[in-house]
């Protein structure tokens, strides 16, 4: 991933130096193992320990002629331990170290993506009980629908959020594993001890059954779950990239001082970080396909999985990582104009109460389908002509004759449709719920 949308935090878990050194840590702790099994003398795994080193520059070097990266950081590493790094991988074959290292990797970004995650659900969790009762629209395929609020909109995003992080925890523990089984994974030349000890040591489960690799369904299982979250991530950018258009202007990314919106156009303000989060919705979930297709390798390994993975491993989880931190700074600083909410609540004259006239109707006796017919008509001439829908209701016979021009008006209360909000975030975010008084 270039520097543009990259943290070093994120960067540093792929680098050479942390790749390498994983790979020092598990060699050195199965000779460890090895060592309390009798297999190499003590001393040897002692001097491994206090003179293991690697250079990244020289392993690079070695690799260019044995075109074999795992052999180049073990002759690199003999270099320094000297004689007794003849006991070194002991009965271990190349996948032991690579998707062992790999599991190590991935659950040092999963840890990363799930502070970020938290960032994202501390900030909505804020703006939502700050827009709590503040009417606004809701909108269903662009249209005007019914009131909602906004803080009911950023509650649900919260809930949203919160699944991801389950998800992400089931998807970190998953991919978790460790394998030193040998080769084609039967613990030929190498006891299952030394497997679990390692595990151990890293912080990571056995694999219960590797066939010299683990098995792909868990990093298909992890990156797909990447890619809901990325998704996610989507949702809520469109949503307040909507919200910032000029015709609505209910909510619009911060504009710093001296901030540009357009090389052309000085008034412009665009949702350039929202987009951009699309943008990168859409390399992480790039990754899920690939990871997909990764599961079906050829009898006890091949390795196509391992070109793919060294690509999108790295790209997807830098990406999120970058796109979570920036979707929470958004959050954060999102500037809320409650008094346009207001406005566009207005803007169809009453309109967004057609449903509750509808049922009062129902109520006072008149048949749904013809209840629907009035209330459409009238609706519908209110749209075309931009009049009151109220006024409209008010003057015809057919609807005075069941509903009162003071029940008519009471079907207009826009804190009607916000009754059951403090039930809905007690849901969300728990607490005391309110309910219907019976």
């Amino acid at each position: 991933m270039i520097p543009r949308y990259s943290r070093p935090e994120m960067t540093a878990i792929w680098a050479p130096e942390n790749r390498f050194r994983i790979w020092f840590e598990i060699e050195a702790h199965a000779c460890d193992a090895q060592a309390k099994l009798g297999v190499i003398p003590k001393s040897a795994a002692a001097e491994v320990w206090k003179k293991g080193k690697f250079e990244v520059e020289r392993i690079d070097e070695i690799e260019r002629e044995t075109k074999h990266d795992v052999i180049a950081f073990l002759t690199n590493l003999a270099e320094h331990v000297g004689p007794a790094a003849r006991f070194v991988h002991q009965g271990m074959t190349s996948s032991d170290v690579l998707d062992t290292c790999f599991a190590v990797q991935l659950t040092q970004a999963a840890d990363l993506l799930l502070a970020d995650i938290d960032r994202v659900l501390a900030a909505l969790k804020k703006r939502a009980h700050e827009y709590k009762k503040t009417p606004c629209i809701g909108r269903s395929h662009g249209i005007h629908a019914e009131p909602t609020t906004f803080g009911l909109k950023l509650a649900t995003y919260y809930a949203e959020f919160t699944r991801n992080r389950a998800r992400l925890e089931t998807a970190r523990r998953e991919i978790a594993t460790c394998a030193i089984s040998g080769a084609v994974g039967t613990f030929a030349n190498i006891d299952p001890f030394v497997e679990e000890y390692v595990a151990g040591k890293l912080g990571l489960e056995v694999e219960p059954v590797s066939t010299q690799v683990i098995p792909r369904d868990r990093h298909a299982a992890f990156f797909s779950a990447l890619g809901v979250v990325a998704s996610s991530i989507e949702r809520l950018s469109i949503e307040i990239r909507h919200l910032q258009r000029s015709e609505l202007r209910e909510a619009e990314e911060y504009f710093s001082p001296g901030q540009k919106g357009s090389s052309a156009m000085p008034h412009k303000r665009n949702p350039v970080l929202t987009e951009n989060l699309t943008g990168l919705a859409r390399i992480v979930r790039a990754a899920v396909v690939p990871a997909l297709e990764n599961v079906a390798l050829w009898h006890e390994r091949d390795i196509s999985h391992s070109a793919v993975e060294r690509v999108f491993a790295p790209d997807a989880t830098i990406a999120l990582d970058f796109a979570l931190n920036r979707l929470g700074g958004v959050v954060e600083k999102l500037v809320v104009y409650p008094e346009n909410m207001q406005a566009n609540l207005d803007r169809l004259g009453g309109l967004v109460h057609s449903q509750r006239v509808l049922l009062a109707l129902t109520q006072a006796g008149v048949s749904r389908e013809d209840a629907y017919s009035i209330v459409q008509r009238h609706a519908m001439e209110a749209w075309r002509k931009g009049d009151s829908f109220m006024e409209r209701l008010k003057g015809d016979p057919i609807v005075t004759k069941k509903l009162k021009p003071k029940e008519i008006e009471a079907l207009f209360d826009l804190g009607y449709h916000f009754k059951s909000v403090d039930t809905i975030f007690a849901r969300v975010f728990g607490g005391a719920r309110k309910g219907r008084s019976r």
